[in-house]
């Protein structure tokens, strides 16, 4: 059991904190025995616990009295541990401390972390605020340059390492199905339903451009095939006979998209009316940001979405800064969709501090939209569903890869190789930590003059390969949601195995199992360089019910 001694204003983030770190825990309670007390900022107490960690920015009463040395204090400091880099968002400390340290300053190589060990008892004294992180990270998020690394899950990462290597063992229900290795949610933004909805606007000027001279360009310098080339020009030449209904729209593509991703499950968000742009923070949004469709223009197609097991959502306009509004644009998609619980994602990913509870309010079920317009990676630093700070209901499923932020030349501008190297740096990513990984791929972006179909059919054949669960964005919410009901209620050592005891909403019996892992605690000294990671060191059953478990270690 992790005793967490903190302050009453951190009791959010810790609370969340431990639902993404999924171990028995509880806020500290004078006269309890712990095997680990976790204190955070200035406050620490004397206590039994075969590990106590201390992390905290700034120098302490236990540093003083323990004569822990401070060399520096530094912001926006990059850790090193174990190969990772973990970037820190506020203050950070670096100790004066001799042998080797695992958790390092990246360049300067000074330690940020002190023990002191005795028979009965070791202290960890860490130079960084983990809560504050968190809190970061949750509410503000990463910027461009950290955008690849799964901080907070390296956070998570860490401590389960520092409790491991003290000879401690751990059970944790990881962010993973049974039987499955992670969760591949794919979405698509409906932003464009026909290019026969454009005439003489900023959008067809703009795909007569690429479609014509880009695509030439891109050919003559070694970028796309001559097939590429030759599929554009043909689209281009076909765009009047598409208006005079001659020619089949070639940005209709909801029927290609089903084909592609037979067997597999996926999520549309569309738009609830047409010709608006709403709103950004300071005023008016660019006249751009309207599209040229609503929903009751598609209904035909999203009965047949529907028909086909594919989840209709509200890409929305004004919904993230407005409640009444978000309403209205709900209602739109219920009354389109004949279901009540809808989720949202907004377009441009429109978003603040703020909009986490004007979504609650509003009665949308799961938000989408935490992510980069222009990279891949990991905005909150996770690859988990979280609930924002500051909603009590509604929960967070965040974007990691959009095709635009991977291809479009203002942005990461990739080649079809060069894009398929990074997103298989985040499926591996997802693999190791779990959780899920988000992909939006653009209505039109199958079709002329984007032509992304062929990575995106490479991107599915390696989520295959890496044995992912492919739910609809509602339903990998609904399984977190079931791991958040879990409780681990008690955990007893009995000889080599340890005994759980579990209570967890059953919910919906169509969801994949949870599992219960016990870690095994390392034999290997800690924080040596190069050291093999104690998440490989585990046994595990699966879970799907209220019950006790015996696990034999």
């Amino acid at each position: 059991m992790i005793g967490v001694l903190a302050d009453d204003t951190e009791s959010s983030v810790v609370n969340e904190f431990f639902e993404l770190f999924k171990t028995p825990w509880e806020f500290y309670r004078s006269g309890y025995d712990y095997d680990v007390l976790l204190c955070s900022k200035q406050r620490f107490r004397n206590s039994s616990a075969k590990l106590v960690l201390i992390y905290s920015n700034e120098e302490n009463e236990f540093d003083r009295e323990n004569g822990v040395k401070i060399l520096s204090q530094r912001s926006n400091a990059v850790l090193s541990y174990k190969g990772d880099r973990i970037p820190i968002y506020g203050n950070c400390l670096a100790f004066k401390s001799g042998g080797t340290h695992g958790l390092v300053e990246d360049c300067t190589r000074e330690p940020a972390e002190v023990r002191l060990c005795s028979d009965k008892q070791t202290v960890v004294r860490i130079g960084f605020d983990l809560f504050h992180e968190i809190r970061h990270l949750l509410t503000h998020g990463q910027p461009l340059l950290h955008a690849r690394i799964p901080t907070l899950e390296l956070h998570i990462e860490l401590l389960l390492d520092l409790i491991l290597t003290c000879s401690i063992p751990l059970v944790e229900i990881p962010p993973s199905p049974a039987g499955y290795n992670f969760i591949a949610c794919l979405t698509h933004d409906v932003d464009h339903v026909g290019v026969r909805f454009h005439k003489f606007d900023h959008t067809m000027f703009g795909f007569l451009y690429r479609a014509t001279i880009g695509s030439l360009i891109k050919f003559c310098m070694g970028r796309r095939s001559a097939r590429y080339l030759a599929a554009n020009w043909m689209a281009a030449f076909s765009l009047p006979f598409v208006h005079l209904g001659l020619a089949k729209d070639f940005w209709n593509d909801f029927d290609r998209y089903l084909n592609i991703e037979n067997g597999l499950n996926s999520t549309f968000f569309v738009i609830p009316r047409k010709g608006d742009p709403g709103r950004k923070a300071s005023g008016p949004a660019p006249a751009r940001r309207a599209t040229r469709y609503d929903v009751t223009q598609i209904a035909d197609q999203i009965q047949r979405l529907v028909s086909a097991r594919r989840e209709i959502a509200l890409h929305g306009i004004d919904a993230w800064r407005d409640v009444n509004k978000g309403r209205t644009e709900l209602a739109t998609i219920q009354r389109a969709t004949g279901k009540s619980e809808i989720g949202v994602r907004m377009h441009w990913l429109f978003f603040d501090e703020n909009s986490p509870a004007k979504l609650e309010e509003a009665g949308f079920c799961y938000d989408s939209t935490v992510g980069y317009n222009e990279t891949a990676g990991y905005r909150a630093g996770t690859t988990q569903v979280f609930r924002p700070l500051g909603a009590t209901r509604i929960l967070e499923l965040p974007m990691h890869i959009m095709d635009t932020a991977l291809f479009y030349p203002v942005y990461m501008n990739l080649s079809p190789v060069q894009a398929e190297t990074l997103t298989g740096q985040l499926i591996n990513n997802t693999r190791r930590f779990g959780g899920v990984l988000t992909i939006n791929w653009h209505d039109r972006s199958i079709a002329p003059e984007r032509l992304w179909e062929e990575s995106y059919v490479g991107l599915l054949e390696n989520l295959k390969s890496k044995d992912a669960w492919f739910p609809t964005a509602a339903q990998a919410v609904s399984w977190f949601k079931k791991r958040r009901s879990a409780v681990i209620e008690n955990v007893a050592r009995e000889a080599e195995a340890i005994r759980v005891k579990v209570s967890v909403d059953n919910g919906d019996d169509d969801l994949p199992a949870l599992r219960i892992r016990v870690h095994k605690p390392s034999a290997q000294k800690p924080f040596l360089p190069g050291q093999v990671a104690c998440r490989d060191q585990f046994a595990e059953t699966t879970l799907n019910r209220s019950q006790e478990i015996e696990i034999a270690l």
